[in-house]
């Protein structure tokens, strides 16, 4: 590994060299000057493109965007320019041959609204569409009716590259070792899953993956960074949107998003309420091998009916101080409320598979959430364009409160309680210094605290008191402290059609694991350092070809920590496991674009290898329960993994009324280790968990438009058996569709969506432990859903553009081109 970080630094320093060393002949500059407005209401125009080319050369092409105030000032080289001003649903204003010998003022330009180019923005704008970085994909939400009406995790499972299976788990490329970030940091939430499905759909602005993350970023997350970017709202005045849902299964759910600005100031708010109700099911068919068993064949069905209310709110505002500063404000809070009625039979059978006995387990759960949350960040801009520097601070406060009744009809009833508060203050510098024309050093600091305390206590009944009496052995005050400094620096240059990036990151990470009621503590402490490199070659304007590498680390939290038991079933029970250490990856990605009239192509070919990988397992814990031997799963750490795999993503438009996009991910992994434990007989058994497995999953999504202006989308997608080291899982095919039509003059939309058509999204496994058991499941975390969503924009058209401005800091590929 030395001699790996003595190749890039080597390298690093050959590059920096040479992007310094590029000498130009001296050339004119000239200042140009100007203003744009709107010529109806005279308010000034900010993110109106101004560019200027070169007729002789029509690839010679600069320029850039208007200010706060509508103002324009660049410096260029002297020449003869046409100038073109251009703002999305206006007239373009265009100047031929305007010769550029001295400072220029070109005065003001008033645009004028044209609703025929709006009509043709529209055509662009309605579907998901993909930007591409040289280190990221960004996913812009659009007016996809599959998601309307939905929540975060809906849109995800949208998005080419990242799927999420039944219980909410999100992956990247099959990879769940993925860090999600809302508004470029880390989610305070305790329950990722169940947090996701509390964030209205209509809330989302964009998605960007980032499948192999540059040092600038967070070095958490084997499988890259998904980042969620909320709606703020940008536009000049007052103007919104409000969405209003209504489904089957019961739902019901209103989000409204408004925004107020003039030149010093800019108001937003998003306010939500949602309450859903999610129906599902699940089964276990399974066949006991130990000669101990009383039950040779188990068979267990379980139903739940799961309902959140839940409410999602903030506010912020955006303070111009000047025209070089700006600093922005937001306030958050969400609560959200949930019962989930769980009701468990068990049919026990002899080795004949004849019926000996059943047995019902309900568990009623009833939860409690609540978070509050505000960030600042402040923004300062310096003369040269791009150099800037930049604070941004965040404190949250996250409380989740559970509690579970166990009622059983042979066994002992119990009853649990889960209470859990999360504390996590982020602080964050970057500064960004452009040197010379195309090459930019970066630098920064980030520092991450969170403490996260977790009280569980299981009572059981006791029969001769009537009293519920506390089970010490599975009760457990849990607290985990996790701090983290992080320093980074990188310099990225463009060399004619080469770019390339350098990074390194140090992280120095304190984590403590204790288990308080049996004075179990457990200190660790490590640092790290995370190079990363980029390369992108740009073959022509429509194609290029990028190779990187970068290293990444996943560190176990939550439920992957926590040993207390979920007690849902008291022969399947999941526990977490305390002693997890960190995983280490080494990710290398190459990647290909290439843009014809009405067809894109994005590929790319993968390779990660993680040391110290997280594993489930599931083994025997030794116990019985009614004659039945307890299974227990939980985490924990193998030797190695390694991950290849290659995917595209398709987008066709065949005909202006119909667009077609696709995925295709294909992966195969194999896993290094293995598990020694002791069973129900005392024997000393060892697990191989030695095992190689392919899988892949596509997705197709096709967009009409049918005759009256009525708008049909349908998706697929299908994700291919996969083998592991305990068994598989199946394949599964699903399926969403919706109709959309604008109504009241386009200034509204009603949408009907149907979620999961065939009722078949479901997590179907196979498992095989050797002498233990083999069983099949199924499990379904939400039944079919139907949407009938309304929504109506004030003082803004359908697919006006957010006029929002880019943190420059924050896209390494914007000014190589990549």
């Amino acid at each position: 590994m030395k001699n790996f970080q003595h190749s890039i630094t080597l390298f690093f320093l050959m590059f920096s060299l040479l992007g310094f060393s590029q000498e130009r002949p001296a050339t004119k500059k000239v200042k140009v000057t100007g203003r744009v407005i709107d010529k109806t209401t005279n308010q000034p125009l900010e993110y109106t493109t101004v560019t200027f080319q070169n007729p002789k050369n029509p690839s010679d092409i600069t320029g850039g965007i208007t200010d706060a105030k509508g103002e324009f000032e660049f410096n260029i080289n002297a020449g003869v320019y046409d100038v073109k001003v251009e703002f999305i649903s206006f007239k373009v204003i265009e100047m031929k041959g305007r010769n550029l010998q001295q400072d220029t003022n070109l005065g003001s330009f008033a645009l004028v609204e044209d609703a025929t180019m709006l009509n043709a923005v529209e055509v662009r704008q309605e579907v998901s569409t993909v930007s591409m970085k040289l280190d990221k994909k960004v996913y812009n939400v659009g007016q996809d009716m599959i998601v309307r009406g939905g929540t975060v995790s809906d849109v995800l499972d949208n998005v080419p590259s990242v799927s999420v299976d039944s219980d909410g788990t999100v992956s990247l490329r099959g990879n769940e070792s993925v860090r999600i970030l809302i508004d470029g940091r880390p989610s305070n939430a305790i329950n990722m899953a169940e947090a996701l499905r509390q964030i209205p759909a209509d809330a989302i602005d964009k998605v960007e993956i980032i499948t192999n993350p540059s040092a600038r970023y967070d070095a958490e997350g084997g499988a890259g960074i998904i980042n969620i970017l909320l709606k703020k709202g940008k536009n000049q005045g007052i103007n919104g949107v409000v969405t209003a849902t209504v489904g089957d299964p019961e739902t019901y759910g209103i989000t409204g998003t408004v925004n107020f600005k003039n030149e010093k100031i800019n108001l937003f708010t998003t306010q939500g309420y949602n309450y859903r109700t999610s129906p599902g099911n699940s089964m276990t068919d399974t066949e006991y091998l130990s000669p101990l068993a009383e039950y040779k064949f188990i068979d267990e069905r379980r139903n739940n009916e799961r309902v959140r209310e839940g409410y999602n709110g903030s506010f912020g505002f955006d303070w111009f101080l000047d025209e070089t500063t700006t600093w922005t404000h937001i306030f958050s809070y969400r609560n959200d409320n949930g019962d989930n009625p769980e009701n468990t039979f068990f049919y026990n059978y002899d080795s004949n598979r004849n019926l000996i006995s059943t047995r019902n387990r309900s568990n009623t759960q009833i939860s409690k959430g609540e978070n509050v949350e505000y960030s600042t960040n402040f923004i300062k801009k310096f003369k040269k364009d791009g150099h800037q520097l930049t604070f941004d601070g965040n404190v949250s406060l996250n409380k989740d409160d559970d509690k579970a009744s166990i009622l059983d009809n042979i066994n002992t009833d119990e009853r649990t309680f889960n209470n859990q508060k999360q504390t996590t203050t982020q602080l964050q510098a970057d500064y960004v210094l452009p040197i010379k024309e195309n090459s930019r050093f970066e630098a920064g600091y980030r520092g991450s605290f969170t403490e996260n305390i977790v009280a569980f206590q299981s009572d059981s009944l006791n029969v001769n008191t009537n009293q519920y009496d506390t089970n010490f052995n599975l009760s457990n005050d849990f607290e985990y402290k996790e701090n983290v400094n992080a320093l980074y620096t990188q310099f990225g240059s463009k060399i004619s059609k080469f770019s390339y990036l350098f990074g390194l990151r140090w992280e120095d990470s304190k984590i403590n694991v204790n288990q308080l009621s049996t004075a179990d503590y457990n200190a660790k402490k490590y640092n790290n350092f995370f190079p990363s490199a980029f390369l992108t070659y740009e073959i022509s304007d429509e194609t290029n070809i990028s190779l990187s590498y970068s290293r990444r680390i996943q560190r176990p939290r939550g439920r992957f920590l926590n040993p207390f038991q979920n007690r849902s079933s008291d022969i399947n029970i999941f526990q977490g496991n305390p002693d997890l250490d960190p995983a280490m990856t080494d990710a290398f990605d190459l990647g290909y674009l290439k843009k014809w009239k009405k067809i894109t192509l994005s590929t790319s070919a993968y390779f990660n290898r993680t040391k110290d990988v997280f594993q489930f397992v599931r083994r025997e814990n030794g116990e019985f329960s009614n004659g039945t031997p307890v299974v227990l799963s939980g985490p924990i750490n193998l030797a190695e993994e390694r991950r290849f795999g290659f995917e595209f993503t398709l987008n066709y438009n065949p005909f202006k009324w119909w667009r077609l996009n696709s995925n295709f991910n294909f992966f195969s992994n194999e896993t290094i280790g293995q598990y020694n434990y002791v069973n129900s007989l005392g024997q000393d058994v060892s697990i191989d968990l030695d095992n190689s497995a392919t899988g892949w999953f596509t997705r197709v999504n096709s967009k009409v438009t049918l005759p009256y202006k009525i708008e049909w989308q349908l998706n697929a997608t299908y994700n291919a058996p996969q083998t592991n080291f305990q068994g598989k899982s199946l394949g599964v095919l699903s399926a969403n569709m919706a109709l959309s039509k604008d109504i009241l003059k386009e200034s509204a939309t009603i949408s009907l969506n149907v979620s999961d058509i065939f009722n078949s999204r479901k997590r179907i496994n196979e498992t095989n432990i050797a002498n233990v058991l083999n069983s099949y499941s199924e499990m379904q975390w939400r039944e079919r859903q139907i949407n009938l969503s309304f929504t109506y924009r004030f003082n803004k058209k359908k697919n006006e553009k957010e006029r929002q401005p880019r943190r420059e800091g924050g896209d390494e590929g914007e000014f190589m081109g990549g």
